[in-house]
């Protein structure tokens, strides 16, 4: 294998975007659009973000582009486009990259994304960096700086379930529902069409829980200047999430991550609306707490009759 050969191998034959004037084959890339873009961005490293021990090269490309296009759904943006730049150590063969792009590639044809370039390099370990593009009616993409005091806090889905997934899939052991815990890992599913149906609303906050929700909730509390109260109880899961133990259930609910769900705030108003999207979507959304004013921002938890500060938790790089 060769760079060229490999490009050759993962090129796109068509193009599933009208805005897209020119993709992969030459310097860079050509589209036009009349809408706001939003871009994100994010970087994968072996045996930190995955592992061959739980996953086949297939999620491991599903996955990593699913991440991206959460962080676009969060934004209230119709995904479009994605680069992919890789870091491949010789221990990787063509057959196992060819299936990380085809992982890809099966999520992508969901929402008619185009792979319009990337770069490939040789390295120690594997590292996944992927660039995704997405579309936005013009002043109308979502930001964590939009909670207001009196809203409702408020989650799609249900959460820890990626993280049992993955303590399933390390630990060998059955489990009720495994099979569903572990898909939930290695398969997730950004709300995508239920933020696309939510336009008609003029203002909501956003965030996609990738890192757990005592993160997702301070990234809220302190881009908006308020204060979240969030109801430990009142957090969805899943009926055999209580297979678990107590302690896991609390560390996963509230920092496991990676389900790629969202958590967001919306007024009392628009609640109504909110749910009856969400039940057309087929998501599941769920209130559990309110927004209040703040003179410091922050996050309360309530939970069998305490009430205390959440602060960030789960994995953080560089820390």
């Amino acid at each position: 294998m060769d760079e060229f050969s490999f490009i050759d191998a993962i090129k796109p034959t068509a193009y599933k975007q009208s805005a897209l004037i020119k993709g992969i084959g030459d310097d860079a890339a050509v589209f036009r659009s009349t809408s706001d873009i939003v871009t994100t961005v994010d970087t994968f490293v072996e045996n930190i973000h995955f592992s061959l021990e739980t996953m086949d090269p297939f999620h491991i490309g599903y996955r990593v582009l699913a991440a991206n296009i959460s962080d676009l759904a969060a934004m209230g943006a119709e995904p479009a486009f994605y680069l992919v730049s890789m870091c491949i150590p010789k221990k990787w063969k063509q057959h196992a990259l060819e299936e990380i792009y085809r992982g890809m590639d099966e999520l992508a044809s969901k929402y008619r994304m185009d792979l319009i370039g990337g770069d490939t390099v040789s390295s120690d370990c594997l590292m996944i960096s992927i660039t995704a593009i997405g579309y936005v009616p013009k002043e109308r993409a979502r930001y964590r700086s939009d909670a207001k005091p009196d809203d409702i806090v408020f989650t799609t889905g249900t959460l820890g379930d990626s993280r049992a997934g993955l303590e399933i899939l390390l630990q060998g052991k059955e489990y009720k529902d495994k099979d569903y815990f572990i898909k939930r890992h290695r398969l997730p599913e950004p709300r995508v069409g239920f933020v696309l149906d939510l336009r008609e609303i003029d203002r909501m906050a956003l965030n996609d829980i990738s890192d757990g929700i005592s993160n997702e909730a301070n990234e809220i509390a302190e881009a908006s200047g308020v204060e979240l109260t969030i109801i430990e109880e009142k957090i969805p899961v899943s009926d055999s999430f209580h297979q678990f133990s107590e302690a896991q259930q609390h560390e996963w609910k509230l920092s496991g991550g990676e389900d790629f769900e969202l958590l967001g705030t919306v007024s009392e108003v628009h609640w109504p609306r909110m749910q009856e999207v969400a039940s057309l979507a087929g998501t599941s959304v769920h209130q559990i707490g309110y927004v209040r004013k703040a003179e410091k921002p922050c996050v309360l938890i309530q939970s069998d009759g305490e009430t205390k500060q959440l602060t960030k938790s789960g994995y953080t790089h560089l820390k």
